[in-house]
């Protein structure tokens, strides 16, 4: 599922940000001597030529069907592989399968699994592993994924050939079965999902020697993995980051050697001579609106919201200025954004103040619950933008929102994403009917059903796909359950000793990255 962020940047299971409780525990875990290990001995990966990772989502959960595609995904994808991976164009590419074809209707696709792979408890990597992915995910009753595969109908293994038959047809499964739905787990380990969650078992580039829930990890290089030969880190020390100043005191005197970054931090870590970089990627922040509940149920309420957004506000405010304010679920220069819906509703407080008084509500008549799982900076932004026009919002923080949130209870809240590699999926999960981020659920804008049928039934190499995609985002747009606000960077930081990663859109890919000692 998506992922709620913060002004920090997307994290791994779903809530709004400050951490300062969580992180304070596991800084004290973390400085505790080692409680318990998956395999091997507790010995640190802190040698020279070590990646030493500070993290702000350490994983909650290591069973990938549970975790999700949220933030975690990129940690979790240290241990997993997955049928397809993203290279730096955003198109899938070959991971555990090697190839993939359509049949002549697009209603079913065989992927061709590499020969001689084995998942790191010896068990093979074969077409019957990727159906028993696949069937979990779809029926685990703490799946995280299954809303991401109605399209799959069923799974036939055989040998190396895993044959998808779909509901219908669907050209964006390559793009969606990568890295952040379809980590796949060996299925002698995934028999028992609750050891699985904390004694991870992969075919990925590294294997968990060491693991302290919560707060550190310890892992080592996978001599099986496909592509082992590009994987030139040996080791791999993953901690939950204490909080964000510390994370650059501990990069300047080599604690760590890689970070996500907290935009507050980044001229600090600037002026400490350490390499700051955005790595690409699909997060947004929106409000989220309930419009089978009053008031927004007219349409003149929610153009009223519309109008009151001050975009800029949470941009500066939130990212230091390292974001960018945001209509769309897409980044600019993606080609799902739809540059003839940008600016559709500007901020324009006149207007909106207009539209209440058509709507027969005095200023201070509408007051609203704005229900989020812990303290927000957006929030209280939201609050004061809707307070300037005359709608009066208190913050409630319930830590179950979850709970209300996704059964469509709730008439006004936050959310963010980290997005999706399958475009499609990113847009019905916000607009369709029964899309998680869909406050209004059953509701969806008309038109967009037939929108995004069109993009599934267009191989994603067509010449038409592009026109079609953005027609659907378009039709998306004319949601009236959800406002974007801002996009908030992927922000990250290494030490010298760490190389380039390559510069795939929202995920860590360390294939070719190298550490060098100190």
């Amino acid at each position: 599922m998506f992922t709620r962020t913060t002004h920090r940047r997307p994290r791994a299971t779903v809530r709004p940000a400050r951490r300062a409780a969580v992180l304070a525990t596991a800084f004290v875990a973390l400085l505790a001597p080692a409680l318990t290990a998956c395999g091997g001995d507790a010995s640190s990966a802190t040698g020279d030529g070590a990646l030493k990772w500070a993290s702000s989502y350490f994983p909650a959960h290591w069973d990938p069907v549970v975790s999700g595609s949220g933030a975690q995904f990129r940690e979790l994808a240290l241990v997993y592989a997955s049928l397809t991976r993203t290279d730096e164009s955003g198109k899938a590419v070959p991971d555990l399968a090697e190839s993939w074809e359509y049949n002549d209707t697009g209603d079913r696709i065989t992927f061709h699994l590499r020969s001689g792979l084995t998942f790191s408890d010896g068990e093979p990597v074969d077409a019957a592993a990727v159906k028993a992915a696949i069937e979990r995910a779809k029926k685990q009753q703490n799946s995280a994924l299954f809303g991401d595969l109605t399209s799959i109908e069923s799974v036939e293994a055989d040998g190396l050939d895993a044959v998808l038959h779909l509901s219908q047809v669907d050209h964006q499964i390559p793009q969606l079965l990568g890295q952040r739905v379809l980590q796949i787990a060996s299925p002698k380990a995934a028999a028992a999902p609750e050891k699985l969650d904390q004694n991870p078992v992969g075919a990925g580039p590294f294997v968990v020697k060491q693991l302290i829930p919560g707060t550190k990890a310890v892992l080592e290089k996978n001599p099986d993995y496909w592509d082992a030969e590009n994987i030139h880190i040996e080791d791999v020390e993953l901690v939950s980051a204490p909080d964000a100043s510390t994370v650059v005191s501990g990069l300047r005197t080599g604690v760590y050697n890689f970070a996500d970054l907290d935009p507050s931090q980044a001229d600090a870590a600037e002026k400490a001579g350490l390499d700051v970089f955005v790595q690409p990627g699909f997060n947004a922040s929106n409000i989220s609106l309930n419009i089978n509940k009053a008031p927004f149920d007219d349409d003149r309420v929610v153009d009223a919201v519309r109008h009151a957004v001050n975009r800029e506000e949470f941009v500066d405010k939130l990212t230091f200025g390292h974001g960018e304010a945001t209509d769309q679920p897409f980044p600019k220069g993606y080609e799902a954004y739809d540059p003839e819906s940008e600016n559709a509703y500007p901020y324009d407080p006149a207007k909106s103040k207009k539209l209440l008084a058509e709507a027969g509500h005095a200023p201070g008549d509408i007051k609203l619950d704005l229900v989020i799982p812990s303290e927000d900076p957006q929030a209280e932004i939201v609050q004061s933008q809707l307070a300037a026009v005359g709608i009066t919002v208190t913050i409630k923080i319930d830590k179950n929102w979850a709970t209300p949130f996704f059964a469509k209870d709730l008439a006004l809240s936050l959310y963010s994403t980290t997005g999706r590699d399958s475009a499609v999926q990113t847009l019905t999960a916000h607009f369709g009917p029964d899309g998680p981020l869909n406050l209004s659920s059953p509701y969806e804008p008309d038109g967009f059903e037939e929108a995004v049928a069109k993009v599934r039934q267009t191989p994603l190499d067509a010449p038409e796909y592009k026109t079609a995609l953005r027609e659907a985002t378009r039709a998306g747009l004319e949601s009236k359950a959800l406002v974007f606000t801002y996009s908030s960077p992927n922000l990250m930081v290494k030490s010298s000793a760490v190389s380039d990663l390559p510069k795939n859109p929202a995920h860590i890919d360390w294939t070719g990255v190298t550490v060098s000692g100190h």
